[in-house]
């Protein structure tokens, strides 16, 4: 990492875990073995979003180039956003990519995610599925987003009825993973999620 990438990211690390408006807003970062150019974020889900009460994982990698080019952000924690993918936790987000400027920093890059976890941009997804299911039908995409914010980030337990979906599927000898992300897909419908994961 070039001289002027570490003396920058050790300000902007600093920066946010000094920042009372960071703080507010549940999100903390960290270095991972003491390295600059490997972090941990973690941000918490906004109130009245699917997301509320669950604590997100976000893995942080600093480019030599940094800052003229954005830092390389993924979320580890498993989240049903159109934006970000179910699988991979890649992000679709227009300052990590060709809309960053040198002077946005990490407190910037944190604060913009949660953001976005609070206004997804269906038109522009990262996951189609979850962007199709968003678009087409609002009540079914945000019970899974809970159910996953239950499952996968310490949210509030969600709806009985999908763990038991979830169950039968297991029962079929399934992996639990695969159930969940079949049925997601599939409007929490049995047959279709099934037909799925045999094909």
């Amino acid at each position: 990492m070039t001289n002027i990438a570490q003396a920058r990211i050790k300000r902007e690390f600093k920066e946010v875990v000094k920042s009372d408006e960071v703080a507010a807003c549940n999100i903390t970062l960290e270095l991972v073995d003491d390295k600059y150019n490997e972090l941990i974020g973690k941000i918490a889900g906004p109130p009245d979003t699917p997301y509320a009460e669950g604590t997100f994982c976000l893995e942080i990698r600093i480019p030599e180039t940094y800052p003229f080019n954005p830092p390389i952000v993924k979320f580890l924690t498993k989240i049903w956003h159109p934006n970000i993918s179910s699988v991979t936790g890649a992000i679709c987000l227009d300052i990590l990519k060709d809309q960053w400027a040198a002077a946005m920093t990490l407190r910037t890059v944190l604060l913009s995610l949660q953001a976005l976890l609070a206004a997804a941009e269906p038109d522009d997804p990262q996951d189609a599925v979850v962007a199709q299911q968003y678009k087409e039908n609002y009540s079914i995409f945000e019970k899974t987003a809970k159910h996953w914010t239950a499952v996968y980030a310490g949210g509030p337990k969600s709806c009985p009825e999908l763990d038991s979906k979830i169950t039968s599927l297991k029962n079929m000898g399934f992996d639990e993973n695969q159930a969940r992300a079949a049925l997601s897909s599939k409007g929490w419908d049995i047959e279709r999620a099934t037909e799925y994961l045999i094909n």
